[in-house]
């Protein structure tokens, strides 16, 4: 043990400049990440804000019985994963194919701006994509229900329809991030060694066949990075998605309620930290479940594409 030290000082002292550059990335990581964790405690306990965090008294698993008693726990759980596939299937398939179509073009003018019309959706705001969908769909003023009146049909009041929303919000997730994706699959195409292209189109192969046997092979190291990282996030709602295009709006909460907005909703109205807490720890768990599974799954098929 002490020849360990010894040698970690001197290695502090041979790389000490090196050291002193990354301690405010470590330092950062500490403080907003590790420090704050000592409060998921809060999920074990009846909090009480006299008593503070490490004062209130311990409840054992009161909390998370009481959040799956309720049946919302179980129904949270199952939209925050429906979501979560169908956002990750439309999203990343989406950006696979708007990468290949972007590097088959032959114009370099053209296909940069077409890049650039694809990706600017990722810098708009989930606030301005919110007021977008209301004013698209609000009954009264929206855009579709004018064009419907025009057309002399009957408004159609979208808002008090839960089974719609789904492909709502997966349309507009997709459309939002699909042209950020595909940037990461047009830089994998672009690695891709010309001779094999040039080696197949000698052989007399069209261009879907130089997609499918050259193109797809090729980035599959991507796609499945791309999808293993995605799936340690598959019990993560986009917050901030959810709560801008669907507000609050008593209706359509069995439908599109996914645990970030729970427990938001939880902390406005009645203050529980302790049930919020739970939600939130038991979310965290299932996450670090998921991705262990997938990638050992992953492993078994190929242990080169695993994550580790």
């Amino acid at each position: 043990m002490k020849e360990r030290f010894i040698n970690f000082g001197r290695e502090m002292k041979k790389n000490r400049v090196l050291f002193l550059m990354v301690l405010p990335a470590v330092l950062l990581v500490l403080v907003l990440s590790y420090l704050p964790m000592s409060g998921l405690i809060l999920a074990f306990k009846n909090y009480r804000f006299d008593k503070g965090v490490f004062g209130s008294d311990w409840n054992g698993l009161e909390n998370f019985r009481y959040l799956f008693s309720s049946g919302t726990g179980w129904l949270i759980t199952k939209n925050t994963i429906l979501y979560n596939l169908l956002n990750l299937i439309t999203s990343q398939g989406l950006a696979i194919v708007l990468a290949i179509i972007i590097s088959e073009m032959q114009g370099k003018i053209y296909k940069k701006v077409t890049q650039s019309i694809i990706f600017l959706p990722y810098f708009i705001s989930w606030v301005i994509v919110g007021a977008f969908v209301y004013n698209i769909f609000n009954y009264e003023t929206g855009l579709m229900n004018g064009w419907l009146t025009a057309l002399g049909m009957e408004k159609v009041n979208v808002y008090s329809m839960p089974w719609v929303w789904p492909i709502i919000i997966c349309c507009f997730n997709a459309w939002k991030w699909c042209g950020y994706n595909s940037i990461i699959y047009i830089a994998a195409i672009t690695g891709i060694d010309g001779e094999c292209y040039e080696a197949a189109q000698i052989d007399g192969a069209n261009i879907f066949q130089r997609i499918w046997y050259v193109t797809l092979p090729c980035i599959k190291p991507t796609v499945i990075t791309m999808l293993l990282l995605q799936v340690g996030r598959i019990l993560r709602g986009d917050f901030e998605m959810f709560y801008q295009i669907v507000g609050n709006n008593g209706q359509l909460y069995n439908a599109t309620d996914v645990i970030d907005t729970y427990v938001f909703r939880s902390l406005m109205q009645n203050s529980n930290l302790g049930m919020t807490a739970a939600a939130t720890f038991y979310q965290s768990i299932l996450c670090f479940i998921i991705i262990m599974l997938v990638n050992k799954v992953v492993k078994k098929i190929d242990e080169d594409y695993a994550l580790f």
